[in-house]
């Protein structure tokens, strides 16, 4: 296993966020993606069919060239519609924002959004398409929903008899690192439509391999499950213990709130603990979800309670004078890092530090959102009754061992090592 250890040597925090963006791409290996595998392959397993596509902004292959592009000037491709997950075909819509179907305008195709009325493609959208390409590009992390617009499209298409090749891309935060709370059956929802740890060390193709796979795992029967086609165009040159910086391909922002890998960390590290309380994580002010600030909390006393913690592998960075006030969340060792940890620890801070206990207090449509964010019945039980005495470090080993658990159990989906 690496340790990003050496993407942090004591670095200023300017220094750090742009180490986190840069490094890996001069000596890195080149890592084809499965839409370059495909290219290299002159698209023969497309010829002579109809092709839909299910892509966004950072669908791009290995020259940074949209993949929908890349499948519509070639010849050997009939692209004849094109399907976008929450933020749109673009990526430039904001997070929760339906996006309205239309024309495409380069291309003068349909373009469906499955991020509206309809989440799940309708036989009408499907009717003119003889096999759906997957290109979409996850963080690892299970609430984030471009897996979730991919199950589904699977299971349209399988209803249909419709084949789904999904072309694989890495998971930025490697397929070594398992963190946080498995997903409890009567949560999963949009932002948890795969019953994974949060932090899941799988790829998206490694995913559509379970959903296809796993008895129970699709919203379709046991029989349109198993007869469904599906097909993985793995990567080449990619291994379980790159970060994304190790690949060599330069980041395309996934969302409007992940521009950057920093940010990818960050979204597994302090999405959690900002859903309720006090936090917040920095989201438009430069370094999303990476600058902690408590609500009327000094920044420093903010950091010193944080780094007081001693978790493993991070520490709270007070920013330079000048800067936006706040303490950056620096990763010092990721082999030692629990990437969720620290999220838990802020919600238990947050009541402690609050009037009252806020999780307690939240309404029924907090709660739920929560909740689907999280995963963990239990632990809401625990946040909400003991508050700033839950026992954070015991759910912190049981899912740990259940994360060991998983990915012994899911390494038989494992297309690298």
């Amino acid at each position: 296993m690496i340790s990003v250890s050496k993407y942090f040597p004591k670095l200023s925090i300017l220094l750090c966020s742009v180490l986190l963006t840069a490094v890996g791409t001069q000596a890195a290996p080149k890592v084809m993606l499965g839409i370059d595998v495909l290219e290299a392959r002159n698209f023969a397993p497309l010829n002579g069919l109809r092709v839909g596509l299910l892509t966004h902004g950072a669908g791009v292959n290995g020259r940074g060239i949209p993949t929908w592009k890349v499948l519509y000037d070639h010849p050997n491709v009939n692209l004849t519609a094109l399907y976008g997950p929450e933020h749109g075909i673009d990526g430039k819509a904001k997070a929760e924002v339906y996006v309205p179907s239309t024309t495409h305008a380069e291309t003068g195709l349909p373009a469906y959004s499955l991020y509206g009325p309809t989440r799940k493609p309708s036989p009408d959208m499907l009717s003119g398409i003889d096999i759906l390409v997957v290109d979409l590009q996850d963080v690892g992390v299970r609430s984030y929903t471009y897996v979730s617009a991919m199950r589904l499209a699977m299971e349209a298409c399988f209803e249909q008899g419709i084949p789904v090749m999904v072309l694989d891309r890495p998971n930025p935060l490697g397929g070594l690192k398992v963190d946080g709370p498995p997903l409890d059956k009567d949560l999963m929802s949009y932002v948890g439509s795969f019953r994974v740890p949060y932090v899941h060390g799988l790829t998206i193709g490694e995913l559509a391999l379970m959903a296809k796979n796993v008895p129970g795992w699709m919203d379709v029967s046991p029989e349109v499950q198993q007869n469904g086609t599906l097909y993985v165009v793995p990567m080449r040159g990619w291994r379980r213990d790159m970060l994304w910086p190790d690949t060599g391909l330069r980041w395309t922002p996934t969302s409007p709130a992940i521009p950057d890998f920093s940010a990818a960390v960050g979204y597994a590290m302090t999405g959690l603990g900002c859903q309720i309380g006090g936090f917040r994580h920095g989201y438009g002010e430069g370094y999303p979800f990476r600058l902690l600030n408590y609500y009327q909390k000094d920044p420093i006393y903010v950091a010193r309670a944080l780094n007081a913690l001693n978790l493993p592998g991070v520490k709270i960075q007070l920013m330079p004078e000048g800067k936006q006030p706040g303490g950056y969340v620096v990763v010092t060792d990721w082999d030692k890092l629990r990437p969720t940890e620290i999220s838990f620890y802020m919600m238990r801070l947050t009541c402690a530090w609050g009037d009252g206990n806020p999780f307690a207090e939240a309404t029924s449509g907090k709660q739920r959102l929560y909740n689907i964010h999280v995963g963990s019945n239990a632990w809401w039980k625990e946040i909400s009754t003991r508050g700033s005495q839950a026992r954070v470090d015991e759910f912190i080993r049981q899912w740990e061992a259940d994360a060991k658990l998983f990915q012994k159990w899911s390494r038989r989906y494992w297309q690298y090592q």
